[in-house]
C-alpha cells in the first residue's frame, strides 16, 4: 500500500561512453586554465621581475629592506650580499633577497678615478 512500484529507466542513457567523460572533464580543465592565466602566471612574472630588480642593486641605490630599514648601498659584496649604510658610519651586510624595493637609483659606478698630474 505504502510502497509504490519502481520502474527502471532505459539502459540507453546509462551507457553514454566517452562523451559523458568529456562533458565532465572540460569544465575542470577550463577552470584550471583560467586560474593559471589570471593568478599563477602574473605572480610568477612579478616574482621574476622582483628578483631581477634586486639583483641589479648597485652602489648609491637607496633601498628598503623587508624589516623596514632605509639604507644606501655602499658596496656590492657578491651576487648574494650587499653592504649598506643605515646611518652615517654604520654599515651592515644584507642578503639581496631581503631587499623589498629600490627607491632611487644611484650614480653609475666609475671605472677609474680621474688622475690629475
Amino acid at each position: 500500500m505504502f510502497i509504490s512500484s519502481a520502474y527502471a529507466q532505459t539502459a540507453a542513457g546509462a551507457t553514454g561512453g566517452p562523451t559523458d567523460l568529456l562533458i565532465q572533464v572540460v569544465p575542470f580543465v577550463g577552470v584550471l586554465a583560467i586560474m593559471y592565466f589570471l593568478l599563477l602566471r602574473p605572480q610568477q612574472q612579478r616574482a621574476k621581475q622582483h628578483a631581477e630588480t634586486m639583483k641589479a642593486a648597485r652602489r648609491g641605490d637607496v633601498i628598503v629592506t623587508t624589516g623596514g630599514l632605509v639604507a644606501r648601498v655602499t658596496k656590492a659584496v657578491d651576487d648574494v650580499e650587499v653592504e649598506a649604510e643605515i646611518a652615517p658610519g654604520v654599515r651592515v651586510r644584507l642578503v639581496r633577497a631581503m631587499i623589498s624595493e629600490i627607491r632611487s637609483k644611484g650614480e653609475p659606478a666609475k671605472d677609474a678615478p680621474d688622475a690629475k698630474a
